[in-house]
């Protein structure tokens, strides 16, 4: 698969337009498609002994989208085969009034994995200003400027986080309006569904248009080789999720993972550990 078409160039507000949401690849039928997802599992699987063995790096998966864009679900499925206990997984909602007490990165620098999405902050408050004023900063700090600014500081997070030993990999999941509104309406007919369905999401869905602008923009100005954005066609889940584990797979091969070398000592005291323990009867 042709990852590199689904990756946004740094720049590059047109990366929607040259994608389908409704995108199925080369992928004839959707049981074809998850026989490559389960083979990229095992794959992925794989690659995380080797991250956790070599101990030098760690991952950071970030996951944008409309409502429904299917954000769990992808986590859900792509991560199924991995260990849980090398995961961590953190969603963020409205800021609480400690979490706005501090700037606007904290929450998301609490969340990093040891060694968030702070993509809400030039998102969702991008489209609601008022949550902007709610942060009490001081008027000098809120300029035309303040969103070009705030692209300059993640750029330069990433960077220092890059520097420290993590993958980033940002995923749009680009679901299409009209398969939005299928998915909204499964869960008011779905009574298992109903609890995931909020009189908000059809107010976020008559901004779609300041949305997708706004995703354009954060797209394209914090997309970079050591940190890129991908547009993931989501209209249908299961691409999705082929595409998202493939793309994994290949950033963890690119950093040359590896088992530990063990010294000549560590060798030597295997020896021994294994001498001992067939002496035991």
């Amino acid at each position: 698969m042709r990852i590199n078409r689904f990756r946004v160039r740094h720049g590059d507000r047109a990366a929607l337009k040259r994608h389908r949401p409704d995108d199925k690849g080369h992928f004839k039928t959707r049981e074809v498609a998850l026989e490559q997802l389960e083979k990229g599992i095992e794959r992925l699987e794989a690659r995380q002994k080797l991250l956790y063995a070599q101990n030098e790096y760690a991952l950071l998966l970030i996951f944008q989208g409309m409502d429904a864009a299917g954000k769990d679900s992808a986590i859900k499925h792509v991560m199924s085969g991995i260990n849980p206990q090398g995961t961590e997984v953190h969603s963020f909602k409205a800021p609480s009034t400690e979490e706005l007490s501090h700037d606007y990165l904290w929450r998301g620098v609490k969340a990093l994995p040891g060694r968030g999405s702070y993509y809400e902050e030039v998102l969702v408050v991008r489209v609601h200003p008022e949550l902007l004023v709610s942060q009490r900063l001081p008027d000098s700090c809120v300029t035309p400027r303040v969103w070009r600014e705030r692209f300059e500081d993640i750029n330069a997070f990433e960077r220092y986080l890059w520097r420290n030993g993590t993958i980033i990999l940002k995923f749009f999941l680009y679901i299409s309006r009209s398969e939005q509104r299928k998915r909204l309406l499964e869960r008011l007919d779905d009574p298992s569904k109903n609890w995931k369905f909020s009189a908000g999401d059809l107010l976020e869905r008559a901004k779609w248009h300041k949305y997708m602008s706004a995703y354009r923009d954060a797209l394209a100005a914090t997309s970079h080789d050591i940190a890129p954005w991908y547009v993931i066609p989501a209209d249908h889940k299961w691409f999705a999720h082929v595409v998202i584990a493939e793309i994994i797979v290949n950033a963890l091969d690119d950093a040359d993972l590896a088992f530990p070398k063990l010294t000549p000592k560590q060798r030597q005291e295997l020896v021994e550990a294994r001498r001992q323990l067939l002496r035991e009867r």
